[in-house]
């Protein structure tokens, strides 16, 4: 009798010992749910505010450096063209531009000739270029050929203030080569996303409805779109310019027009 009735204590011990400590736990969760989320405060100086080891910036590749230093020497090539088209106010004669278009091109020599996309300069009454010093100038279209989506205009610069983008041959090129596109589709910074020649010799339906031939298709996306008033300028991994950028309108490929 006096074993069966320690034993029965021993239990109650352990039974509220568990209780308490279930009790404790249950708290500590209520507790850390109460704290969850809560802002620490300026005079707060815990330890998750205190600054963490920083990892040293790891070398750069081959191949990294190597698209670097393309981008930061092409760049400067590669301008934004504002397409704006004269309007007129209902109740008066005051005659105001309205921003239409836009699209990037690349600068051809220094004697202040881009080349960009014919859609890009599309029934514009008035067209702007802004060069990579975010200066803007006047511009005017000296030659273009809707059948192929392509254009030409004019700026008057500085010679010294123009860098011409270096141009390549496209014709040895073979599916599968690297190939970066550098644009200005929103005039505010350069970007660049990098791809491959995925076809050559494809074909594409232009504005006019001709079909351009010989088309080299690529693959890099650009700024969420492949076609539309978006261009860029595709050059080889190793720096020359292959052409602008054009789209085929009915399936939303990008492609490259030579």
């Amino acid at each position: 009798m006096a074993q069966a009735s320690g034993v029965t204590a021993l239990h109650r011990l352990a039974l509220g010992a568990l209780l308490a400590a279930s009790a404790f736990v249950g708290s500590a969760a209520q507790s850390a749910m109460q704290e969850w989320g809560r802002p620490l405060g300026t005079e707060y100086a815990g330890p998750e505010v205190r600054m963490r080891a920083v990892m040293p910036a790891a070398p750069l590749e081959q191949e990294e450096s190597h698209t670097i230093q393309i981008f930061e020497r092409t760049a400067p090539s590669v301008v934004f063209i504002i397409n704006s088209a004269l309007m007129h106010q209902l109740f008066s004669r005051n005659v105001y531009e309205v921003p239409q278009g836009a699209g990037s091109g690349f600068i051809w020599n220094q004697e202040g000739y881009v080349v960009t996309n014919y859609h890009v300069v599309h029934n514009a009454d008035s067209l702007t270029v802004v060069l990579a010093d975010q200066t803007e100038h006047e511009a005017r279209v000296v030659g273009a050929d809707p059948d192929h989506d392509l254009a030409v205009v004019q700026i008057q610069v500085p010679r010294e203030k123009l860098s011409p983008m270096p141009v390549g041959s496209s014709h040895d090129l073979k599916v599968g080569q690297k190939v970066l596109a550098i644009g200005n589709p929103f005039g505010l910074d350069h970007t660049l996303t990098t791809g491959v020649v995925s076809a050559l010799h494809r074909s594409i339906e232009s504005m006019t409805k001709r079909t351009i031939e010989n088309v080299i298709q690529i693959d890099p996306a650009w700024e969420g779109y492949s076609c539309g008033d978006r261009r860029c300028t595709a050059t080889r991994f190793s720096g020359p310019a292959l052409g602008c950028r054009g789209g085929d309108h009915r399936t939303g490929r990008s492609r490259g027009s030579r």
